[in-house]
């Protein structure tokens, strides 16, 4: 039985950016909000149970082992031998769902991360990974540890293998800057990945490897003009920005405004973009919003360097 160190916690997982241009299910990325909260306190009745969701107006599963904050939780525990240790969770929705910033991530980041600190740390945060995945894979059935593996451990993170949880943690040039834009519209993940082909030219795996392998280059180098040349999307982008209303205008804006990139975050709507400081950051943000609100979509914007931290008990 592991050591108790506490009788409750609470814990904040951020927003992730995923895929980042060139690195689909294998690239992502922190930033420092919105994100969610899960408070876990031990209870009474064997087991993890979910006792109060806020926030949202949007009907959770209530089924532990079919919500993201605890199926990974639940596993967590049988993985440390403490199935009957009681446990309650509440979970307080600080994001919108179906944004592509890692909703879902979140919840299942801070999720295994509050019963490791209520139990008192037994295991170091990179190896709550697998169950954090696992917690993640309740929203759409599939694993994939780019958006949820940043949540819980911050920074840039590059998957080398979602199947095994090999993953490493790349370098963030400081000068960097990052502004995500919600419009409040929403696309599902999975409707998002029912819209892309299987199939891949062998001029677009040259284009799309080259960029990615620039791109990692440009991290360790600090690089910035390197990294702008390498964000070109050859593969997802072009098939999901029908999704996106004034996708290519709201590009065009954001390019013309000094930022190095304008592309889709995770499944979108979110979008994103690099900037080479927080001046430029702010005012390409300004004109996307502008443009929207004159078409009357309502959006958020959120300005951040890369978060660097992820997850952590408050």
């Amino acid at each position: 039985m592991t050591k108790r160190s506490q009788h409750a916690v609470r814990v904040f997982a951020p927003a992730t950016v995923a895929n980042v241009a060139i690195g689909y299910d294998i690239l992502g990325f922190a930033i420092d909000k919105p994100g969610d909260e899960i408070r876990a306190r031990f209870g009474s009745t064997p087991g993890v149970s979910i006792i109060g969701v806020h926030g949202t107006k949007k009907s959770l599963p209530r089924d532990p082992e079919k919500n993201t904050a605890t199926k990974g939780a639940i596993a967590l525990l049988k993985h440390l031998g403490e199935e009957q240790t009681s446990i309650e969770i509440e979970i307080y929705k600080k994001m919108p769902f179906g944004s592509g910033m890692g909703s879902s991530a979140a919840s299942a980041a801070a999720g295994v991360m509050a019963v490791n600190e209520l139990l008192g740390c037994p295991l170091e945060k990179r190896a709550l990974a697998p169950f954090a995945v696992l917690g993640e894979s309740a929203a759409d059935g599939a694993i994939h540890g780019d958006n949820v593996i940043p949540s819980l451990v911050g920074g840039m993170v590059l998957i080398r293998d979602n199947a095994t949880f090999d993953f490493i943690k790349l370098p963030a040039p400081r000068a960097l800057s990052v502004f995500v834009i919600y419009p409040e519209i929403e696309i599902l993940t999975k409707d998002a990945r029912a819209v892309l082909s299987s199939d891949v030219t062998l001029t677009q795996l040259i284009s799309q490897t080259g960029n990615i392998a620039a791109f990692v280059a440009s991290l360790y180098k600090s690089d910035l003009e390197l990294m702008r040349r390498s964000l070109t999307d050859h593969v997802i982008e072009p098939q999901r920005a029908q999704l996106i209303p004034h996708f290519h205008d709201l590009q065009k804006i954001a390019l013309e405004s000094g930022a190095m990139n304008y592309t889709i975050s995770g499944a979108g709507p979110s979008m994103f973009g690099f900037a080479m400081n927080s001046l430029i950051a702010e005012n390409a943000s300004e004109a996307i919003i502008k443009f929207l609100a004159d078409r009357q979509i309502n959006a958020r914007t959120y300005i951040s360097q890369v978060n660097t931290t992820g997850a952590y008990k408050m």
